[in-house]
């Protein structure tokens, strides 16, 4: 019995070191993207609910700038414009966090603190961190973040969420400081746009 005890023992304490470094590895990880006052990246996503497409991410504190092939998102914190290219038409919202969370890559940084589990591998130059929701209710239930041991960046991201996983390969993170004008979206940028106020 005491035998027994012992190994549960041993194996929970293994778990609970597990999990600490998991999240301190991920502490870092966030450090890197928030202690660099702003970020530029570029990015390839695949799935079910965004299909194949690629672009850049520019962030400064909770702002953000995103361009793709089908359309480019400004977000100064507010208020959200969304140009969408094949329609010439820019939608003004003011979202809610989950919508934030569904387009933001880095929105990691944000989430992993409460309502997850940690495991964590170690794969060649990278730690590969799964998280697992703990709340079945959550958008997203499960991710895979794929960091690289010596600079703390984030190079993968897997998502998973009620319509499938979502893939995002990320490179070329480079520290940026950046005019918060880059968030704002600019009428006479795009003088015969349609302008949707959906507030």
């Amino acid at each position: 019995m005491k035998r027994i005890s012992i190994i549960f023992l041993s194996a929970l304490i293994c778990c609970t070191v597990t999990a600490q470094s998991a999240k301190s590895i991920l502490d870092k990880a966030a450090a890197t993207v928030k202690n660099a006052g702003g970020i530029s990246a570029d990015f390839q996503i695949t799935g079910k609910q965004y299909g194949n497409q690629s672009g850049s991410i520019a962030l400064k504190g909770n702002k953000m700038q995103i361009k793709s092939q089908q359309a480019i998102v400004w977000f100064n914190g507010k208020t959200m414009w969304t140009y969408v290219k094949k329609n010439n038409e820019v939608n003004v919202t003011t979202p809610t966090p989950k919508e934030i969370q569904a387009i933001n890559p880095y929105n990691f940084i944000n989430i992993y603190r409460k309502g997850y589990k940690y495991s964590l591998k170690k794969d060649g130059t990278n730690y590969q961190i799964n998280l697992t929701a703990t709340d079945k209710s959550r958008n997203i239930s499960e991710m895979i973040i794929t960091v690289n041991k010596n600079t703390y960046t984030v190079s993968r991201l897997k998502i998973k969420q009620p319509k499938g996983w979502t893939d995002i390969v990320v490179r070329n993170f480079k520290k940026a400081n950046f005019n918060d004008a880059i968030f704002n979206f600019r009428t006479k940028d795009y003088p015969q746009a349609e302008i949707i106020d959906l507030r």
